[in-house]
């Protein structure tokens, strides 16, 4: 990995933060630390970083609150954002993803396994620009070098994980997808702790994509098989 690779890690915890930038460190990742996240959106705001380790539980405004307010600012809403969280409820992993984050793991946590999620999200949003090419489906338009998308003539905001999954069903236009398929193809390994993920990633995509989420053009779900782009949607 390149030694530019700089994440921001926010988070009131002193000791794992301490633990977290040594490790880290190590495999040429720059951590910078932040211990609130009123301090954290400051830094995010006048600097420049790769991937974002943002803990729930945090003085002032929480993690759910900061990441709200990272993919409602324009410059900041594709940055890759990692949860991490004490808490093991399925409800703070779904609100997590519900919000934008890309990824979401439990503390206490295996350094090794932190570092392979942020390879994985990173690895994700490269993926598309390495390919050079552009997708088009109905009305929809996926730049995948400048990593952007068209629907309609409106450029909805996606986050990395949004971006991808959405790739991912574009090049597959017309075919039923199941989730494993999604999740295979997204991060090619059993990092994905929950399949209700899926679910609540393809939710976002269809409140950015479609002009009544509720009735979807785009992105439909097969009962019983998985998700589907239409290649006739208009």
């Amino acid at each position: 990995m390149p030694t530019a690779t700089a994440a921001l890690l926010i988070d009131d915890d002193a000791r794992l933060a301490a633990l977290v930038k040594e490790y880290l460190g190590r495999h040429e990742i720059d951590v910078t630390v932040a211990a609130d996240g009123e301090r954290g959106l400051s830094l995010l705001r006048r600097g420049h970083f790769d991937v974002v380790l943002l803990d729930v539980m945090l003085p002032g405004a929480d993690g759910f609150e900061v990441c709200r307010r990272l993919r409602a600012t324009p410059d900041l809403a594709a940055l890759p954002v990692i949860m991490l969280t004490a808490r093991g409820d399925d409800v703070d992993k779904i609100v997590g993803l519900e919000l934008g984050a890309d990824d979401y793991l439990a503390k206490p946590f295996n350094p090794r396994e932190l570092l392979a999620r942020i390879h994985a999200v990173l690895r994700r949003g490269r993926a598309a620009t390495a390919r050079g090419n552009r997708l088009s489906v109905g009305r929809l338009e996926i730049d995948l070098d400048a990593r952007e998308v068209s629907v309609a003539g409106r450029r909805p905001l996606l986050t990395a994980y949004e971006f991808e999954l959405l790739a991912v069903l574009a090049r597959a236009a017309g075919r039923v997808l199941s989730r494993e398929q999604l999740l295979d193809a997204l991060k090619g390994s059993a990092y994905e702790p929950f399949d209700r993920s899926i679910d609540v990633h393809i939710s976002k995509l269809r409140g950015k994509l479609e002009a009544n989420p509720k009735e979807p053009r785009y992105i439909k779900t097969v009962r019983g098989a998985g998700y589907v782009l239409a290649r006739d949607a208009d």
